[in-house]
């Protein structure tokens, strides 16, 4: 799986680079969105599985240590590709450079990994596919469109159909698993409270994508500074991540769970400085607070995955390693769409610097409410047992009706 996903988004790169026209482009971007579905998962699974408990704190911290070097490397490297043209190629070069790293990540793959299977082969829930894209397309384009459209009836209707889709989705998913069958979502895993309270930090964790798109567009539709300064411009916090995430799993060892509690609070108090920076309070602080919400994200990726991984059997480590990673996608796109279209509700069609100024000040202030109703979260949570479907009437099988009797 992880190998066909690797293969999947080198070749939908190459789509995207060679796109002749916007549909083409669309089509591509779908096509890696899908790929690194299948890829995405498997490594957080492959971390939980193939690892003992003792070393699955470092495995995660290099995880969100490659997470900040790639956000490193993001930055900086999209903005140089974009203003030097290599080869004659000016966006294009943003999906080109994926092409050597895909294959090196391919041959790795094929020359390192060791395989991991469940016992018993699971079906692919059709159903639930449809009915979860469905809910989650009901509620995300209305957000992303709604205000572009001045909020047509047939956009709220959408909206209002949204709930109404999930819930379906759920008594589906409750039948399927009743009737033994293999549920795109294992339901048992929320009785976990843990689990659940650690899946709502991750979404609130993960609308902080906001903070790229809105610092972009402040920095160049107002402050009109090129790709390659803005880029730059994101170095601190990039490095502060990458520190934080090759120190993590020091600072989950010392702290547990209260790691999250001090990555949270880092956060707040850097992106709060850059709002203080931004709006000339602290003018000179800029550097600083970016720097200081690096070092709070480095730590709470591998955190955060910690939590809500760490207290499920071994067994399901990979429906809920899919479950995050579709809880930090579905984050990015409500962060993106809530708070990215607070901040051009707010800019309006103003072009002044202060109508950036204040419109990148009041979405990054949503981003820091959230970040500090994590840090709350995070002191609620204890150790758990794992959960097991047995202890939950989800699974009836000889190994469970073993287990309870020992």
């Amino acid at each position: 799986m992880f190998l066909l996903g690797v293969a999947g988004f080198t070749i939908a790169s190459i789509l995207c680079g060679s796109a002749w026209s916007p549909g083409v482009l669309v089509a591509g971007r779908i096509l890696q969105g899908l790929m690194a579905t299948l890829m995405a998962p498997q490594v957080l699974a492959s971390i939980r599985v193939l690892f003992p408990a003792a070393e699955q704190g470092r495995a995660l911290g290099f995880y969100g240590a490659t997470f900040g070097l790639a956000n490193i490397c993001g930055q900086v490297l999209g903005g140089v590709l974009v203003s030097s043209h290599p080869f004659g190629f000016a966006w294009q070069a943003i999906f080109f450079i994926n092409v050597p790293i895909g294959l090196a990540a391919f041959i790795g793959g094929l020359l390192f990994l060791s395989d991991s299977r469940a016992p018993q082969a699971q079906k692919l829930d059709v159903g639930g596919v449809i009915l979860l894209s469905l809910t989650l397309g009901l509620l995300v384009f209305p957000l992303i469109e709604g205000r572009e459209t001045r909020w047509p009836t047939w956009i709220v209707a959408m909206l209002v159909a949204s709930p109404i889709a999930l819930i379906a989705f759920l008594r589906f998913e409750t039948r399927l698993s009743a009737r033994g069958g293999d549920p795109l979502v294992a339901l048992f895993l929320f009785r976990n409270s843990g689990y659940v309270i650690g899946l709502v930090m991750a979404l609130a964790f993960y609308m902080l994508s906001s903070f790229y798109l809105t610092f972009a567009v402040y920095l160049q539709g107002g402050l009109h500074k090129s790709p390659l300064e803005a880029g730059l411009a994101t170095l601190p916090f990039a490095v502060g991540f990458f520190v934080s995430s090759l120190a993590s799993s020091h600072v989950m060892q010392r702290l547990g769970v209260r790691a999250l509690t001090v990555g949270f609070a880092l956060q707040v108090f850097g992106f709060g400085t850059v709002m203080l920076a931004v709006g000339k309070v602290l003018p000179e602080s800029l550097d600083i607070g970016l720097f200081a919400g690096g070092l709070g994200f480095g730590t709470v990726m591998p955190s955060v995955i910690k939590a809500v991984t760490g207290g499920i059997d071994q067994r399901y480590a990979g429906l809920a390693s899919g479950i995050i990673i579709s809880t930090f996608q579905i984050g990015a796109a409500l962060g993106v769409a809530i708070i990215g279209g607070v901040f051009y509700s707010v800019l309006a069609t103003r072009q002044d610097v202060d109508a950036y100024v204040h419109a990148f000040m009041l979405a990054l202030g949503c981003n820091v409410a959230l970040l500090a109703l994590g840090a709350l979260l995070s002191l609620w949570l204890g150790g758990e047992r794992p959960v097991s479907p047995c202890a939950t009437g989800a699974e009836k099988s000889s190994a469970c009706e073993t287990r309870n009797r020992w």
